[in-house]
């Protein structure tokens, strides 16, 4: 039994969403102590972005004329795509950057979807949690209502093209007592932040749980 979890925060310490899927991980452990959990950091060790073009032409041109960088494409899209589905449950981290999706993120997606398994659906009913946070308010009726383009993305890919049996965790305002700006909501970032962990402390028991049963 394994956990497979991808951080997509460009920072180690002081990353909010590494702290909140600090917290699924932690009852998973809890609940599983002697199975594995595999990690990939991709906001630190990025994929190269030419990876995704050379795995998806050499998708297309039999395997003898593939160039060295298009085999070494498809073997870190095999390898990204073995990842997840050698795991038993899946954790994602991925922050919201500039009103749009990581682009790290973005890359892995795009590059482990070259592989035809993932295409194929070898994913649906995986359980997994994803735990994403933004800096500002995009709730109803605030300013930036409407400008978070990642989130929506995320459930897409996760949920409906790969079919995963998905969890989402969020929290906002984490730029609160960074920004002067938004100084003035402090006291909701604080309950916003308590409510999001106590929602990865129940999907991370809830995430171990479909496994025990």
């Amino acid at each position: 039994m394994s956990l497979f979890r991808w951080d997509a925060s460009i920072r180690v310490e002081g990353s909010h969403s590494r702290e909140i899927a600090d917290i699924v991980e932690q009852e998973w452990r809890s609940a599983h102590p002697a199975a594995a959990v595999v990690t990939r950091h991709v906001g630190v060790e990025p994929i190269p972005a030419t990876a995704w073009a050379g795995a998806v032409t050499a998708n297309s041109i039999q395997e003898e004329r593939r160039s060295p960088e298009q085999r070494a494409a498809m073997a870190l899209a095999a390898e990204s795509a073995d990842e997840l589905l050698t795991a038993d449950a899946l954790l994602f981290a991925v922050p919201l950057y500039n009103y749009g999706v990581s682009q790290h993120f973005k890359t892995w997606v795009d590059l482990t979807q070259t592989d035809t398994r993932i295409a194929g659906g070898a994913l649906a009913g995986k359980p997994a949690v994803l735990v994403t946070v933004r800096g500002g308010g995009y709730g109803a009726g605030t300013p930036r209502e409407g400008w978070d383009h990642a989130t929506g993305w995320m459930r897409r890919i996760l949920a409906d093209v790969w079919q995963l049996d998905l969890r989402v965790v969020e929290s906002e305002l984490t730029l609160a007592g960074v920004n002067p700006a938004l100084d003035q909501f402090k006291d909701l970032a604080v309950e916003i932040r308590a409510r999001a962990e106590q929602a990865a402390h129940a999907e991370g028991r809830e995430l171990a749980g479909l496994l025990a049963a």
